[in-house]
């Protein structure tokens, strides 16, 4: 999920500061700070939250919401680029001892997760771009993105420096299987993943 970035703060504030203050001010937004600029989102449509609550399904058949890994919508990752950036992926598969893991603003260590999941919305050259570099800079080791706009699905592994080496980009109709070290076998049919996420037609 995606959106503009904001002005940036004026006065003694910090980033941090400003994002708490958007945050309050606009409840139920999602703010971010990805390379030193405010993200703020609004509020997720219908087919943003069906797509993923569909994608949940087989993670949680894969037994990744138990034992050695969480499945988790919405929390934050802290990220090592900027004295204060932070992302918060739509979806994260993250080690069980998570708790262990927090470093401040309710965000953790990146060394926690596994695998990060985004459901492009508006914005979406900020989830193939931006947050490539930010999760790729964190070292999450998967990144998955479910890209709307252009009906596809991109799945990034090894990380290396602000970029992942291995980027393949899927169409519908074929199978993806995910990388084991998740914690488990996760095959996606991008066909099922992308009609899940696909705004309906009376709603473009």
């Amino acid at each position: 999920m995606s959106a503009a970035p904001a002005e940036q703060p004026l006065g003694d504030r910090s980033l941090l500061d400003e994002a708490n203050r958007l945050m309050e001010r606009n409840p139920g937004y999602r703010v971010e700070i990805i390379g030193g600029v405010i993200v703020v989102t609004p509020p997720a449509d219908v087919a943003h939250s069906r797509g993923l609550t569909k994608l949940m399904r087989p993670f949680l058949a894969a037994g990744l919401d138990d034992g050695e890994t969480e499945l988790h919508q919405g929390i934050g990752l802290w990220l090592p680029a900027g004295p204060s950036d932070y992302a918060i992926p739509d979806l994260c598969v993250v080690d069980a001892d998570i708790d262990e893991y927090l470093v401040e603003n309710n965000c953790y260590e990146p060394s926690a997760f596994r695998l990060v999941l985004e459901v492009t919305s508006s914005n979406y050259q900020n989830d193939l771009r931006a947050k490539v570099t930010a999760y790729a800079n964190a070292k999450v080791p998967v990144y998955v993105i479910v890209d709307r706009k252009h009906n596809r699905l991109h799945v990034l592994t090894e990380p290396a420096q602000d970029e992942y080496a291995t980027h393949r980009v899927h169409a519908p109709g074929e199978l993806v299987t995910l990388p084991e070290s998740i914690g488990a076998k996760v095959t996606l049919d991008v066909e099922e993943v992308l009609a899940a996420a696909r705004r309906k037609p009376e709603a473009e």
